[in-house]
């Protein structure tokens, strides 16, 4: 217990000190871990951190600020990064020119395909430094997938804020806040939350109740015990609307509107095909299950005939 309370009481001064930080998942993250990560980014705002939320494969949820969820590292800066629903060989080309005061930048989408629809897009600023990164649900960093293993420099000389459940976990946070019989990555956030003294409030209470939910099978799993139930009265009385979730589906997109080219090789995508993270508790041990480390890797993309040819100024580069 004391070094429970030690834990917290460093992971309390980290971020108290912090002006901005990144919220990392695994790719295919459970409702738990998604539930998990809102709350703590819905509280930072609170705070008045600056902060994101990063997955190396991003997830469409229904849960509060989900949509919040990037596929790159970053919390702020002053590049502008414009995001929309993609699927292979959609977009045809690419192009933007400059018209008085106004540059404009144009999606042709590739014929039988649907244009873009407005409503859809997405704006936000990226490329801002991050002082601290905390890591929910990973066993090791390699779990977060590529947006570890194509971003290793920016793990350097940082916080390591490591939450975690598993069996497995390599401690490799410089604080691990650990637990390995909890029954759910939620209610490891919400001891943090009081922790932090920041308000529990309703979007905040629903996200931690439906991870904590699925993660048990509604309650039912044998590592759900009276400390479960304690979490959830705080979550209840704090205006927590109990509801079922959709299980995450797996969005086809780029991590960045960077204009790169799909790989050649010919390889379908199928979404299922993808491992499940066990979204739902087993019965025969204390937590979920015990996930490898290694990354879930990135689904090939469609053919070379597919990738969208990018114009600069009107010319073909």
């Amino acid at each position: 217990m004391d070094n429970n309370q030690n834990t917290l009481a460093r992971i309390q001064e980290i971020t108290t000190k912090c002006r901005s930080a990144v919220i990392l998942i695994p790719s295919n993250p459970s409702i738990d871990a998604i539930g998990a990560s809102t709350s703590l980014y819905l509280a930072l705002n609170k705070m008045g951190k600056t902060v994101s939320i990063a997955c190396s494969q991003k997830s469409s949820s229904d849960l509060v600020a989900s949509d919040k969820i990037q596929s790159i590292i970053g919390a702020g800066g002053d590049s502008l990064m414009v995001s929309f629903p993609y699927s292979d060989g959609a977009i045809d080309k690419v192009d933007y020119n400059i018209q008085g005061q106004s540059f404009n930048l144009v999606i042709t989408p590739r014929p039988g395909f649907k244009k873009l629809d407005p409503n859809q897009v997405k704006f936000s600023y990226t490329g801002g430094l991050v002082d601290v990164i905390f890591v929910i649900d990973a066993p090791t960093l390699n779990s977060l997938g590529t947006i570890y293993t194509e971003n290793q420099n920016q793990f350097n000389g940082k916080d390591i804020i490591n939450i975690d459940r598993h069996l497995t976990n390599a401690y490799f946070g410089t604080v691990n806040y650990v637990n390995k019989t909890i029954s759910s990555i939620s209610e490891l956030i919400l001891t943090i939350l009081k922790t932090l003294g920041v308000e529990i409030d309703r979007d905040i209470a629903t996200n931690l109740y439906a991870g904590a939910a699925a993660s048990t099978n509604n309650f039912t799993s044998y590592s759900t015990n009276a400390d479960t139930f304690e979490h959830i009265a705080v979550l209840l009385r704090a205006g927590a609307v109990k509801k079922t979730f959709k299980k995450p589906a797996l969005m086809n997109t780029q991590p960045t509107m960077n204009f790169q080219s799909p790989p050649m090789r010919v390889q379908p995508q199928i979404i299922n095909s993808i491992p499940s993270r066990n979204m739902e508790a087993p019965k025969a041990i204390p937590i979920e299950s015990v996930e490898t480390d290694s990354a879930t890797e990135k689904p090939q993309t469609s053919q070379e005939w597919l990738k969208p040819k990018i114009f600069k100024g009107g010319g073909l580069v």
